[in-house]
């Protein structure tokens, strides 16, 4: 197993967000700087412009920043694009300090990494993305098991986004075909960190919403040579934002190159199903991820043929459908969802098919990344009585 040494300095472990004038109520967090208030003995992955790829995902040809064996947990600095795009300045430490965010309290990593990491803007994607990590052994046919240990706010701010031409109300907003970006501050209300932002432009009123923080992208490497676009996902995974993905949740992703190289990147502090203006509450992250295989034999055997990203959370198996056009998400996430039925419980597959409209939610995870995303919420609560992995059975109930 190998980490690598940091990519910036690192900052006073008692570094805290500067109070001023100009300053918002901001909660009591930490700067987690880049090597800042580590875990004793972590496996850890700094982002930066030598760990990180910005606007494109790794591709079979890359070589990994970290290998790791199955079971090995990591602590991953990831970093939020906003801030550091062209629009905004692709410059973080005079972005944010127009929003009143002392130059203390601006990430390291994220000045690096706009300042020196090659970006096309042209035909590149906004994200940054950590990685990628090899996990020894991963094969074609197996599974990558990645499940969220823990995620750490790194500051206490965040962005929300919307650019002319993206978003789910393209040509309407943003009114003046300039991007808006709103700043919202982390504050805590009631022994609860919260997310705010202004009511009206301006105003001294706030909105105050729950944080939920999650990873926006996580995947593994397509079997091809170039480095995709970072923003459509796929059945690499990828920028898939699905927002149940947070701390106690697992993400299974059909491996496609030996060592599955994984990467991660685009963190949430919050995010509605959609994400309609085009980004929800953007905000950097440190991960704790513990990464497995599950090999093929015992993939199919739990899970079917999966094709696709499968998220799996305390109370339900979330499987995903993924298309350009929304109506046919939807149907390739019920088509999903009756295979895993079938495959998981030996469920019939009409039975499949009226239980998930009796019983299953479908959300859109997104509808602004081009390939917009469906996912179910499958309570495998309602299974208690089935024996995981009955042999699947035929249309009329008696074993195949």
């Amino acid at each position: 197993m190998t980490t690598i040494p940091t990519a910036a300095p690192a900052a006073p472990a008692a570094n805290r967000y500067g109070v001023g004038a100009a300053t918002p109520a901001f909660a009591p967090l930490p700067i987690l700087q880049p090597g800042a208030r580590l875990p004793e003995g972590a496996n850890y992955l700094p982002s930066g412009a030598s760990t990180s790829i910005w606007g494109r995902l790794p591709s079979a040809r890359d070589t990994p920043v970290l290998t790791v064996r199955p079971g090995a947990s990591v602590v991953i600095d990831t970093v939020s694009h906003e801030g550091l795009l062209p629009d905004q300045g692709q410059h973080p430490a005079a972005f944010f300090a127009a929003h009143g965010v002392h130059p203390d309290a601006v990430l390291l990593d994220a000045i690096e990494i706009a300042e020196h990491a090659p970006r096309d803007p042209a035909n590149d994607g906004p994200h940054v993305v950590t990685g990628p990590i090899a996990v020894e052994g991963a094969m074609p046919g197996d599974l990558l098991r990645i499940t969220v240990e823990k995620l750490e706010p790194r500051v206490p701010y965040g962005v929300i986004s919307n650019r002319h031409g993206k978003g789910a109300l393209p040509g309407v907003l943003p009114r003046n075909r300039e991007t808006v970006s709103v700043f919202a501050a982390v504050e805590e209300r009631g022994g609860e960190l919260v997310g705010t932002m202004p009511l009206t432009e301006g105003g001294e009123r706030s909105v105050v919403f729950p944080l939920a923080p999650f990873l926006g992208t996580m995947g593994v490497a397509p079997a091809a040579d170039a480095r995709p676009h970072s923003v459509p996902p796929g059945p690499h995974g990828g920028n898939i934002d699905i927002k149940l993905l947070t701390e106690g949740s697992v993400l299974y992703l059909p491996v496609q190159v030996p060592d599955a190289l994984a990467y991660v990147g685009d963190p949430h502090f919050a995010q509605g199903d959609g994400e309609v203006a085009l980004t929800a509450l953007e905000a950097s992250l440190r991960a704790t991820l513990t990464f497995d295989v599950v090999p093929a034999a015992d993939a199919r055997s739990e899970f079917g043929d999966l094709t696709g990203p499968l998220v799996r959370t305390p109370s339900y198996l979330v499987p995903t459908g993924l298309d350009p056009d929304l109506n046919a998400a939807m149907r390739k996430c019920v088509r999903a969802a009756v295979d895993l039925l079938q495959a998981r419980w030996g469920m019939d597959e009409h039975l499949a098919y009226a239980y998930l409209s009796a019983a299953t939610d479908f959300d859109i995870s997104q509808v602004v990344d081009v390939v917009c995303g469906v996912h179910a919420r499958i309570r495998e609560a309602d299974f208690a009585d089935v024996a995981a992995g009955t042999a699947p059975q035929n249309g009329t109930g008696a074993p195949a």
